[in-house]
């Protein structure tokens, strides 16, 4: 019996188990399927966005692991130690060694305040907060109910990012909120980043930075921080933002256990063929979702397209026959920009996000690059298609290929 070992129990890792064990189809009483998480708790992270104004709880937003793998799909509670690749092994802190025939690395990337100066220090979820984890949106939450007015600054350290669109969401739906509360003007709105504008791919840099610009939010660009002193980020040119309550994203990292085991790169993500997904330097060894360095975003659509193409490509190398389905970098993402209204994007590794229609040109329902209702809800919906659908492995009508559009350069992280 083969052994499939899934490293990972959030979107990436649910997916590619339950999409495994439909693509097996007869063959599945040949393979094992297990998962691996330190506890059984799902949590629907794009809804992390939605706490800090009040719209969700994180209980709202969590349900069991176990309840969305497909039956056939063990699930083992545990902490990943390390991985042994020349043995085939993984051994768990409490002792425990799983051998596997294959691996996929889908543990993800979390965000790492410890990693720049200052950050994490004694205003640490006073004045400088974040929105990536339960206990940050709460705190973020609790510090917006009291804001009265001055400087806030929204601020991404460096990329790659979870969900690279989240900040300038942020950043919309906390104007729309101020606006509603009569506290915009009192308010000084700044977004600080380490690109050259508000996006990396061209024409959405462009449509999103006229955006921030429309509403009177201050652009800092190419914004290297070097730390965090007081009440002002301070960048490695000595430039300075002051604020009185930082929204930061801090730098993420893939897990430790991928640095402990010489899986990852300089920011424990793993090094993969963008096609295949397969890591370069260890045969058998796949990653997916966050945990891989593919130069798309860090998002569920990724992890969903992604899913399609790793259980074809598994069945044919373990069948020994080249693996012909490659990942084209596809994604697509909602932009909130308040006021009940969204953009969506949709690009891939050789396509840019344009206007258009989605997913059908012409008809769409849905607008690219356009502030509509259509998208806002279309969005809205997302989180029960997500748990209904989505996770369980289902086909959806909607493209798995990236458009075809005008080639933009490859190799930029978003």
């Amino acid at each position: 019996m083969k052994h499939l070992l899934i490293l990972g129990g959030g979107t990436a890792g649910t997916m590619v188990a339950n999409r495994v064990l439909h693509r097996l189809r007869v063959e599945r009483d040949f393979w094992r399927v297990t998962v691996v998480d330190r506890d059984d708790r799902h949590l629907y992270q794009p809804g992390l966005l939605t706490v800090p104004f009040g719209a969700a709880t994180p209980e709202q937003l969590v349900r069991s692991r176990r309840r969305y793998l497909e039956p056939g799909v063990e699930l083992v509670l545990g902490e990943v130690e390390g991985v042994d690749t020349a043995r085939g092994r993984v051994h768990l802190e409490d002792g425990r060694v799983l051998p596997y025939d294959y691996l996929v690395v889908a543990s993800g990337t979390s965000p790492r305040p410890d990693q720049t100066p200052g950050m994490a220090g004694d205003q640490w979820r006073r004045r400088v907060h974040e929105f990536y984890t339960p206990d940050g949106a709460v705190a973020l939450h609790r510090r917006l109910e009291r804001w009265l007015g001055g400087r806030i600054v929204v601020h991404v350290t460096e990329m790659p990012i979870k969900c690279p669109v989240a900040p300038l969401e942020f950043t919309f739906l906390l104007d729309d909120a101020l606006r509603r509360r009569g506290l915009r003007a009192g308010t000084e709105l700044t977004y600080v980043t380490p690109l050259d504008g508000a996006f990396t791919r061209p024409v959405a840099r462009d449509r999103l930075g006229g955006m921030l610009e429309a509403r009177g939010v201050q652009v800092r660009t190419d914004f290297l921080v070097d730390r965090v002193d007081d009440r002002r980020l301070v960048s490695v040119d000595d430039r300075e933002v002051p604020f009185d309550l930082l929204v930061t994203v801090p730098v993420n990292l893939g897990a430790d256990f991928v640095a402990r085991s010489g899986l990852g790169d300089e920011l424990q993500d793993v090094p993969v063929d963008p096609g295949t997904l397969m890591s370069r330097a260890h045969p058998g060894v796949f990653a997916v979702g966050d945990a891989t360095d593919v130069p798309t975003s860090k998002a569920g659509s990724v992890a969903h397209f992604e899913a399609d193409v790793f259980a074809d490509n598994l069945v044919s190398y373990d069948r020994g026959r080249p693996m012909t389905r490659l990942y084209d970098g596809h994604a697509n993402c909602f932009v909130e920009s308040g006021r009940g209204r969204a953009l969506l994007l949709d690009f891939g590794y050789d396509a840019e996000p344009l206007p258009g229609r989605y997913p059908l040109p012409v008809i769409g329902p849905l607008s690219l690059l356009a502030e509509t209702r259509a998208n806002h809800w279309a969005k809205a919906a997302t989180q029960r298609l997500y748990w209904n659908v989505l996770l369980h492995g289902r086909p959806v009508p909607i493209p798995s290929r990236a458009p075809r559009r005008e080639p933009a350069a490859t190799g930029a992280a978003v």
